[in-house]
């Protein structure tokens, strides 16, 4: 263990700063950058809690890094000068949205609401009585972000920050009793959880958070607090003690983080289904965009609760353990299937329209035709799985309306011994995008994730022509209108198929876009994708177009929007 700090002078000297402005943000983020890059490596090295993984000081550095990118940024831009210079709030914001939005592992992800905490006290004031109060709301949010807190983590350590500190005074003051509570709460780690005390070390993301801290105080004093001493290695014995993850383990196998856009009550309910899935589960952020970690066996599963809550980005999977891969067979070998032996993996894709079949088909996927008017029922996607004839298999129903007969075929394919991960995809051309990523050669929840962000990733829209007059989100529609659906609903009723499908292009690409999947069917006008074609070259220079034809017996036109 390492001795208890050294008392400091509390006299304020004539070079310390009264007031944390932007370019004292500024100096700290750099310095609590710099500070997790020195001591990354023995904070990995005492890393046992939550898992035994050796990351924690590495996440925290690339949090740091990125909350430091984010304040640059911010000084950097155009007209950063004179009457427009940052101010403190600018500064601070920055570093916890930088933080936010690159938060890597438990300890990292913390550590961002830990800075969005601060921020939005120190955007209304950045004396020491503010500091004080940051100090504490950052504690007390931090600890609402996690779903099972435990003592004896960064947790505990920001706390004691909070407490030291509580009575504010000057930024100097407030920031050595700050350092000094967090360092002597880390000292006494071992002591409140078991896994620390077995392995003779203190906790890793609290001496993370204790460099951090350091840094703020070098900042606001000049004066750098006496380094910690270098910590023992685990102690071998602690080994049985840690949690144990990844196949044949008591843990989960993986880590799921990802970057949420989301309202309040969606957030809710996603807690709840990701904490039944798994544990260290934390979500931070707000205002709609949210920082989701939590430790899972089933990735696909969590990163399917996010798409239902709202829409998922920068989507990151770690393995705590290797995965077994798959069996390999001579070059010169027939095909598993072909031998009469199960597949290693197969994909299970509805599709509108022969053509769009056959295109899928020819990547590999077992198809199932949705004719007009005739969904494919649970017993049609059941013998689809069985026919795919492979241990592993990802079903891809790309309809609203078909995902509780998807549900039901996954659920009867299971109990037969197949492992089958059901996407939720909601439209064929979010299929074909989770077709695009698919690869069988990597694990099986890597593979489900990658195609489950590429469908997340997609915008869909529908054209097609009303059959009677009927009332629709976007007025009443008479027989013989042409229907532009967004994402399932009626946001554009035209004459015209071709002018419909200019407008609906263009009001999915208001919100962005790198690439445009057409799908036309043999009933779409002559030329349709050309026009359309020319539209997005013409009009957003950064788009790309890719064109598929469905044939006979799907809708006139099929957007994507990736």
């Amino acid at each position: 263990m390492s001795r208890a700090p050294q008392p400091f002078d509390h006299a304020v000297r004539s070079d310390e700063r009264l007031v944390l402005d932007a370019e004292a943000v500024r100096a700290w983020s750099a310095r609590t950058a710099e500070a997790l890059g020195r001591e990354r490596a023995a904070i990995d090295a005492i890393n046992v809690f939550p898992v035994a993984d050796g990351d924690t000081g590495t996440n925290l550095y690339l949090t740091a890094d990125a909350a430091h990118r984010a304040v640059e940024a911010v000084f950097a831009a155009p007209g950063a000068t004179g009457d427009r210079a940052p101010d403190t709030a600018d500064a601070v914001r920055a570093m916890a949205h930088g933080a936010l939005l690159e938060a890597r592992g438990n300890s990292g992800t913390i550590l961002s609401q830990l800075l969005r905490g601060m921020a939005g006290v120190l955007a209304e004031g950045a004396d020491g009585d503010h500091l004080a109060r940051a100090l504490a709301t950052a504690a007390s949010s931090a600890r609402a972000a996690v779903a099972h807190p435990e003592e004896g983590t960064i947790l505990t350590v920001a706390a004691a920050a909070a407490t030291g500190c509580r009575d504010g005074g000057t930024l100097p003051d407030v920031a050595r009793r700050a350092y000094e509570g967090a360092r002597t709460a880390l000292e006494a780690t071992p002591g409140q959880l078991a896994v620390l005390g077995a392995a003779g070390v203190v906790d890793a993301g609290g001496q993370g958070l204790v460099a951090v801290l350091g840094a703020l105080l070098e900042t606001v004093t000049g004066i750098a607090p006496e380094a910690l001493p270098p910590s023992p290695a685990p102690a071998p014995a602690a080994a049985g003690t840690t949690e144990s993850c990844g196949p044949g383990g008591e843990g989960p196998g993986y880590e799921v983080l990802y970057l949420l856009e989301a309202e309040d009550a969606a957030v809710e309910l996603l807690k709840a289904r990701l904490d039944a899935l798994g544990d260290s589960l934390v979500v931070v952020g707000g205002d709609g965009l949210w920082n989701v970690h939590v430790h899972v066996d089933d990735a696909g599963a969590a990163v399917e609760a996010g798409i239902e809550a709202g829409r998922p980005h920068r989507i990151r999977v770690t393995h705590f353990a290797a995965a077994p891969a798959p069996e390999p067979h001579r070059a010169d070998e027939a095909p598993a299937h072909a031998r009469g032996e199960r597949a290693h993996r197969a994909v299970v894709a509805v599709l509108p329209g022969e053509g769009l079949a056959g295109l899928c088909a020819e990547a590999g996927a077992t198809t199932v035709q949705a004719r007009p008017g005739e969904p494919p029922a649970g017993d049609d996607l059941l013998a689809a799985v069985r026919r795919a004839h492979a241990r592993e298999v990802v079903l891809l129903p790309n309809d609203t309306d078909l995902r509780a007969a998807a549900a039901t075929a996954a659920e009867r394919a299971r109990a037969e011994g197949i492992r089958v991960a059901l996407i939720p995809t909601r439209a064929a051309v979010q299929g074909i995008a989770a077709l695009a990523v698919h690869e069988p050669d990597r694990s099986f929840d890597e593979d489900v994730v990658a195609m489950t962000a590429a469908a997340g990733a997609t915008r869909y829209a529908e054209l097609a022509v009303a059959e009677r007059q009927s009332f629709t989100s976007a007025g009443v529609c008479q027989a013989g209108d042409v229907l532009g659906l967004i994402e399932g609903d009626v946001a554009v009723i035209g004459q015209d198929l071709t002018d419909t499908a200019r407008t609906v292009l263009d009001r999915m690409l208001q919100a962005g876009g790198e690439l445009v999947t057409l799908v036309v069917a043999d009933s779409a006008p002559p030329g349709l994708a050309a026009t359309l074609e020319t539209h997005v070259r013409r009009g957003y220079l950064a788009v790309d177009t890719v064109t598929y034809h469905a044939g006979e017996g799907a809708p006139p036109l099929l957007i994507g929007v990736e």
